[in-house]
């Protein structure tokens, strides 16, 4: 696979396509997502942050296909890989449903959480996979999280006002990490934001035409998610303008914070109440 050309993690300078080392300052190449020097900025491990995302995805649903066997509702392999949508609305989905019928507001938060099947899954965290690291390197990983979890809940909110009934799954904050890098590539300028630009608004045409191809997509979230994205980069900015700080941590823990408690109270009182046994 062709590496792109990037900013050195060490001076910030353009690292060519075709260069295995900064021919600023010698620094290796660190684009890989194994490599922590392409995650560290400001004292947080962005590495340790997006396998906990993952790892958070993974076990809600785990837990949601658990609850539609335990209901009784899943039948046969496709079930069995898919949860109800009653496990679904239970931990979190959002939309008109949950939050006019029910008054659950908290849902914009939970529901990037939710996914309605593996292949949901697997795309979302494949695509998370990809473009974290990106912003990550970009902005530092706070920020990141910050433009992950708030740049969800603007996709589901402008779902909700366009009469959404429900829905789940990560793309709408995908969708904001894309916006952010979008925005990036615009203001940087110079060759490098350029790049960066022109490859990300590919990104946006495949996924504006993969939209209106297949069924079942939640567009609103899409666009709503890539315009949080490119709001929240113009607000918290980025590193070469400025660097993560204290505040930017704080919002990251606030909406960690935010998060752990919405989905691990849903976990709670689901098992407290012994629903899907």
């Amino acid at each position: 696979m062709t590496q792109k050309a990037m900013l050195c993690p060490r001076c910030r300078q353009l690292i060519g396509s075709e260069e295995s080392v900064c021919s600023w300052c010698g620094a290796q190449r660190s684009s890989a997502w194994w490599r922590p020097t392409a995650w560290v900025r400001g004292g947080f491990d962005g590495a340790w942050l997006v396998k906990a995302v993952i790892t958070v995805t993974i076990v809600i649903y785990a837990f949601s296909l658990i609850l539609g066997m335990g209901s009784g509702n899943a039948a046969g392999l496709l079930g069995f890989l898919s949860p109800d949508q009653t496990s679904l609305l239970l931990l979190g989905a959002s939309g008109t449903v949950p939050i006019d019928r029910y008054h659950w507001y908290w849902t914009v938060l939970t529901a990037n959480y939710l996914h309605g099947g593996i292949l949901h899954l697997v795309f979302n965290l494949m695509a998370l996979r990809q473009i974290a690291p990106w912003v990550t390197q970009e902005y530092g990983p706070s920020r990141m999280f910050v433009i992950y979890t708030l740049g969800g809940v603007c996709g589901y909110l402008v779902s909700y006002v366009a009469g959404v009934p429900f829905t789940i799954g990560a793309s709408g904050a995908i969708c904001s990490l894309i916006g952010s890098l979008l925005y990036y590539g615009r203001s940087r300028g110079g060759t490098y934001g350029a790049m960066v630009f022109r490859e990300v608004s590919g990104w946006v045409f495949g996924l504006v035409l993969f939209g209106f191809l297949m069924p079942g997509i939640n567009n609103w979230a899409h666009g709503g998610g890539i315009i949080g994205g490119i709001v929240l980069g113009l607000l918290l900015g980025y590193e070469e303008r400025t660097e993560e700080n204290a505040v930017h941590r704080l919002l990251a823990l606030l909406c960690a914070g935010a998060t752990v408690a919405m989905l691990g109270w849903r976990i709670f009182l689901l098992v407290a109440l012994g629903i899907g046994h």
